[in-house]
């Protein structure tokens, strides 16, 4: 089991307001995008993904699955990954003796969840038939979105931004694997991942679908509202960190969310008020735990889930 906290930030609406509130005296300098980034009018963030070069390190056998380190570059930053293969490491092969390719996973820990400490799940993804790419985030998945807003506003790439374009990269890593099934790639994370996830699925038309276990959205346009936010690159950024703001691009690829009946973070109605905001296809699964992140109790539902999104 995951057991761990995330930072306070943006969790609730009255956080959010306070956070916004403060920025109306940020500088108003207009946010310049960079030659392969943008954010839109309506806060939607793009880039132009390049295929990162990339190392594997010899894998060694763990129980049933092949495990390799990967190192790759990413927006100036050397990102380190988990490679995980269920054995045998060649594909399957059906009643016609045709390779059978193999969906892959893009596992995102949630905030100060390191990529060994994420290997529970993937293991339990591994044991399903999926290969896994677990990453070590970015600050290990924490964020600090005052100095987000602060980069944002002198044109500078923020952070958080800088972490969804490092998942759409490991998809990309993924999809370079042998017998991989180039258009069977999923997102998957929990807490602060889960977010990530979902921006990164919603940016990547090739993929298949997310899984976002004990997370939700942050309500920014309901806070901006309440706050009486003006300043439209304030506005953009907030919603551009916002996994809410980016459910209308995951159709019709599928949303599926899993969270504990007692989260211990992220209340069962936070994560509730994401997925009403969402269109079909998508799913909610209640598990019955009381903890934040993964717990035993979800295999069923992820399996389930899972399944529905390579069929």
């Amino acid at each position: 089991m995951v057991n761990y906290r995330i930072g306070a930030v943006l969790l609730i609406a009255g956080i959010i307001m306070a956070m916004l509130m403060g920025s109306l005296n940020s500088s108003n300098t207009p946010a310049m995008n960079g030659k392969d980034w943008t954010v839109s009018d309506e806060g939607i963030l793009s880039y132009s993904v390049f295929m990162p070069q990339y190392s594997l390190s010899e894998p060694i056998s763990d129980g049933n699955t092949t495990l390799s380190m990967v190192l790759f570059q990413s927006r100036g930053m050397q990102m380190a990954g988990l490679l995980r293969i269920p054995m045998p490491a060649s594909p399957g092969l059906n009643a016609e003796d045709e390779a059978i390719p193999i969906p892959g996973i893009v596992l995102l820990p949630g905030a100060t969840v390191t990529k060994e400490r994420e290997q529970g799940l993937a293991k339990r993804l591994a044991d399903l038939g999926y290969v896994t790419l677990t990453l070590d985030q970015r600050n290990l998945g924490a964020v600090d979105s005052d100095s987000d807003l602060q980069l944002f506003m002198e044109g500078r790439e923020p952070t958080e931004h800088k972490m969804v374009y490092d998942a759409i990269a490991a998809a990309g890593i993924l999809r370079a694997q042998p017998g991989i099934d180039l258009d069977g790639i999923i997102y998957a994370g929990e807490s602060n991942g889960g977010r990530f996830a979902i921006i990164a699925c919603a940016l990547d038309a090739r993929a298949r679908g997310v899984l976002a276990i004990s997370t939700c959205g942050y309500g920014t346009d309901a806070a901006i509202a309440s706050a009486g936010v003006l300043d439209k690159d304030v506005i953009r950024f907030y919603r551009s960190i916002d996994p809410e703001s980016y459910l209308f691009k995951i159709p019709p690829r599928t949303l599926a969310m899993i969270h504990p009946s007692n989260d211990t973070v992220i209340p069962l109605n936070l994560a509730e008020r994401t997925y009403a905001m969402a269109s079909q296809p998508k799913s909610f699964d209640r598990a019955g735990c009381t903890i934040h992140g993964y717990c035993t109790k979800m295999d069923g539902y992820i399996e389930k889930r899972l399944l529905a999104m390579v069929s």
